[in-house]
């Protein structure tokens, strides 16, 4: 296992984190995963043991069973609450009236209580807005998570699901402010979906602010079990819940070019996808959510695939975004320009 520093930050994570959306199975995240305490507790206690220190869950996942089952999975696993990273990330609906989501100062205020509560600790160590709320100031949500961090309830903040110009927005009013600054974003990544590549990967490398990728293998379609026509494994999550889209004919031609990669490897096209995304500079740690420990254990494995230069050039070229403006015209003029210092 790898470790990469959160962004700008001095927090170390590890490459790999676990996502605990498969624990709990309650209301609509059944679609996800229904796996009770003790399967948690074996997954939990097999991630520590293969050197994954961090470990992903929000507050509206399975209404709030998943962060109860991850708080005392942590705590079964009997490892010392200093040594896993632990986050967690507040938006969705907890409550009744329009007041029970959001990310005013409000409705945070009451979440982060309620999610320390639900994991049996003083602290969080990364709280993230899972998502950008329309109806409140960007500086009320950067103002409320700097008070979280004064009040110690977390240590560090990021978010979720955000655009470029509203992550670039609040980085900018915690700057002038002197507030707590985004240490990461939580984004859908993979060798199906690189649209985060036009707008969001540069600002990431620029402003040093840590990526973790979410639903990294396409929400099991780039397991590689899956046929051009969407049929798959009875009781593959893809089946009942066909998320995140993907353009299919971009994605399964990189599937077969993953599926030729890997049979001269020798491991499965999960691997392949999960090594490309460990290889792109960009990645601080990759979320995986399992339902068993063979599970766990395979996408764990990635983590032992070095893709050779070949081999990504190959993935890129298939799996490649069409071009779009204005990405063409920076990319035109951009080179022209660099290359006034290589003739001088």
């Amino acid at each position: 296992m790898r470790y990469n520093t959160l962004g700008g930050t001095g927090l170390i994570v590890s490459e790999i984190c676990l996502g605990a959306m498969t624990f709990g199975g309650r209301g609509f995240w059944t679609a996800i995963g229904e796996l009770d305490q003790a399967a948690a507790d074996r997954l939990v206690a097999r991630a520590l043991e293969a050197g994954v220190n961090f470990i992903d869950t929000a507050d509206v996942y399975s209404e709030g069973v998943s962060e109860e089952i991850t708080g005392r999975a942590i705590r079964a696993s009997g490892r010392p609450r200093s040594e896993v990273v632990v986050a967690t990330k507040a938006y969705g609906r907890t409550g009744e009236g329009p007041n029970g989501r959001g990310a005013s100062r409000g409705h945070l205020a009451d979440a982060v209580k309620a999610s320390l509560k639900r994991l049996g600790t003083d602290h969080i160590d990364l709280y993230q807005i899972h998502g950008f709320d329309p109806l409140t100031p960007v500086e009320e949500t950067v103002r409320a998570l700097d008070d979280l961090v004064r009040q110690g309830h977390v240590r560090y903040v990021g978010v979720s699901n955000w655009a470029a110009w509203q992550i670039m927005k609040a980085l900018g009013l915690a700057e002038r402010h002197g507030l707590a600054r985004f240490a990461s974003l939580q984004a859908y990544y993979s060798i199906a979906g690189r649209d985060l590549e036009r707008e969001i990967v540069p600002l990431l490398s620029d402003q040093k602010i840590g990526l973790m990728v979410w639903s990294p293998l396409a929400g099991g379609l780039l397991s590689g079990k899956f046929d051009r026509d969407g049929n798959g494994p009875e009781g593959a999550r893809r089946l009942n819940f066909d998320f995140p889209p993907v353009e299919r004919d971009r994605a399964f031609a990189a599937i077969e070019t993953m599926r030729t990669i890997g049979a001269e490897r020798g491991v499965s096209v999960a691997r392949i996808a999960l090594a490309w995304l460990l290889a792109q500079p960009v990645v601080t740690s990759v979320i995986v959510g399992a339902k068993t420990v063979e599970q766990l254990d395979d996408n764990l494995a990635a983590t032992a695939v070095t893709l050779s230069a070949d081999e990504l050039s190959r993935l890129d070229a298939v799996s490649a975004l069409p071009r779009e403006y204005p990405g063409w015209m920076l990319e035109r003029q951009g080179t022209d320009r660099i290359g006034d210092v290589a003739r001088r």
